[in-house]
């Protein structure tokens, strides 16, 4: 998938979540990236164990008005390993949004064990 679609899909979630949560969403970057700096390229069909997304910054639930800002907070997926645990453009996108959703559990304070459910 181009570069653009991969981001146009994320917008797309984005724009599709419940207003509830849209309006919630503060000061994140959502950011598109081939694969971790530490990982070398996956193999096609490689999918256990590949870092998908995920999510840097404090979550809202931790934020004080005493913390010191470091910069927004963001949310990384990770295109190419992505694209190496689908086999087709539709999972692709169905994937897209399931991680950014993932990710964003995180950044509103939910565990991994809490986001099973989700």
């Amino acid at each position: 998938m181009k570069r653009e679609d991969f981001v146009k899909v994320a917008e797309e979630t984005l724009d599709s979540l419940p207003e509830e949560f849209r309006i919630r969403i503060q000061n994140v970057a959502i950011l598109v990236e081939d694969f971790p700096a530490n990982q070398r390229p996956p193999n096609l069909g490689q999918g256990g164990g590949l870092l998908l997304g995920i999510f840097q910054g404090v979550p809202a639930t931790k934020k004080s008005v005493f913390d010191v800002s470091v910069g927004p907070a963001h949310i990384v997926l990770y295109q190419k390993n992505i694209e190496a645990v689908c086999s087709s453009e539709a999972e692709v996108r169905h994937q897209i949004r399931q991680t950014l959703i993932h990710e964003l559990g995180h950044y509103f304070g939910m565990t991994e064990e809490q986001l099973k459910d989700v």
